[in-house]
């Protein structure tokens, strides 16, 4: 039985309407954006199997790549999946720049953890403030594979004058998911917080994106 058939109310689309986006699934929400499965498979069990193959929404959205590479995902679906993504990222973005400050971990991680999370290289990117901790911009500064990004403080500080930055917040990714400051990163911080120090920037944090909560260096005591 097609999805069509099915009484209105179990219809992802028309549950969507009448009741909102949380009373749907993970793959009933994928079924509306993909509009129509495949010949044998309707467009729900079409959702659980992405989610399934590509280990979960985040490394599926993250990864076009995966998703072109299943049956029935043409470039009509695999677009709407790769624009709900980025409308999904630059909402995070809007609601960020519009607060007034930033005052904890939080305010930020969710952000960065969406810029971050699904990235299957590692990733050293840069938020920069001004002198009231409102946000400037984003910026991607190094990538690098999963053994790590090389990161050259010359180039941190390019950017900070670039943006004409007061202080700044860090962030990279740990591709493996356990978002475990190492010594490296630690290392890495202060030595950027030196560098930094000269030209006036303050480090407010350094944020290690993983699975679940993105861990901050600050709130560890460890800047």
């Amino acid at each position: 039985m097609s999805i069509r058939e099915w009484p209105e109310l179990e219809r992802p689309r028309e549950k969507l309407i009448a009741r909102g986006c949380a009373a749907l699934s993970d793959a009933e929400l994928i079924a509306v954006l993909l509009g129509s499965g495949v010949p044998g498979k309707d467009a729900i069990a079409l959702g659980r199997e992405l989610l399934g193959t590509s280990g979960g929404l985040s490394a599926l959205l993250g990864n076009p790549g995966g998703v072109a590479q299943l049956r029935g995902i043409g470039p009509a679906k695999r677009a709407r999946l790769i624009a709900a993504l980025e409308l999904a990222r630059r909402s995070l973005a809007e609601q960020l720049t519009e607060r007034p400050t930033l005052g904890n971990p939080t305010d930020s991680g969710d952000y960065l953890r969406a810029q971050l999370r699904h990235l299957p290289y590692e990733v050293f990117g840069c938020l920069f403030l001004d002198n009231r901790h409102r946000v400037l911009a984003f910026e991607e500064l190094f990538r690098g594979t999963l053994d790590g990004a090389s990161v050259h403080p010359r180039e941190v500080v390019r950017a900070c004058m670039r943006h004409n930055a007061a202080a700044v917040i860090f962030a990279h990714n740990h591709p493996s998911g356990v978002a475990e400051p190492s010594p490296a990163d630690r290392a890495l911080t202060h030595e950027l917080q030196a560098v930094l120090q000269l030209i006036g920037v303050r480090v407010l944090d350094h944020l290690v994106i993983g699975i679940g909560v993105p861990v901050s260096m600050a709130a560890r005591g460890l800047l």
